[in-house]
């Protein structure tokens, strides 16, 4: 069963964002999907609140008895929302559910220098090596002096960028509707859905 958790120390990178609509590419493929929101604001669980009957099922935590949370029977694939500042014990429990680890980060020196001290920390776990880590640019405008910055700083850092996402307002107008670029077919979202085909190949490696 895949994990993909989606992590970095910096809030207001866009993991929510990046969360839901990786579940709801895996959706999208058939696969029996959890989107497990770690997040003390539960950004993930308000948009599965939102989402349609007829959309594709997206299963959120199953809340045992003991108020344990755990993933569904029947689950095949795994995404968890993560928070900012997550560290510590929790960092550990999350990692050691991981198999693959997205960053999202934007094209500012703050995400940069959170990422590095990111990335930092899961070497000091021992974990970094046992995993698959992609970094995602959000909100990035690949024609900048900001885009090229990004690019420059994260060659040094040992890890693919595997997507380049754009900033735009149809992320914040699916989410409202609880829906994914997964769940619509418009020729709007094209060029949305092709900034995604890098990392829908590196989630399938």
């Amino acid at each position: 069963m895949p994990v993909v958790v989606v992590a970095n120390p910096k809030g207001g990178v866009g993991k929510s964002t990046l969360s839901t609509n990786l579940a709801g590419y895996f959706a999208s493929q058939g696969y029996s999907v959890m989107l497990g929101d770690v997040d003390r604001q539960q950004s993930s669980r308000t948009w599965l609140g939102l989402r349609p009957e007829a959309a594709r099922p997206i299963r959120p935590w199953d809340i045992g008895d003991d108020l344990t949370a755990r993933v569904p029977k029947g689950v095949s694939h795994v995404v968890l929302d993560t928070p900012g500042g997550l560290h510590g014990s929790k960092l550990k429990e999350v990692m050691k559910l991981a198999d693959k680890v997205i960053i999202p980060m934007q094209p500012s020196i703050f995400d940069m220098y959170a990422t590095r001290d990111f990335l930092d920390r899961l070497q000091d776990l021992k974990k970094i090596d046992k995993v698959s880590v992609g970094l995602v640019g959000m909100r990035v405008d690949e024609r900048t002096i900001a885009a090229d910055q990004l690019n420059e700083f994260v060659s040094q850092l040992g890890h693919p960028v595997v997507a380049l996402l754009r900033d735009t307002q149809n992320y914040v107008h699916l989410a409202a509707r609880g829906l994914s670029l997964f769940d619509v077919k418009t020729t709007r979202l094209e060029k949305d859905w092709l900034q995604w085909q890098p990392l829908c190949a590196w989630l399938n490696k």
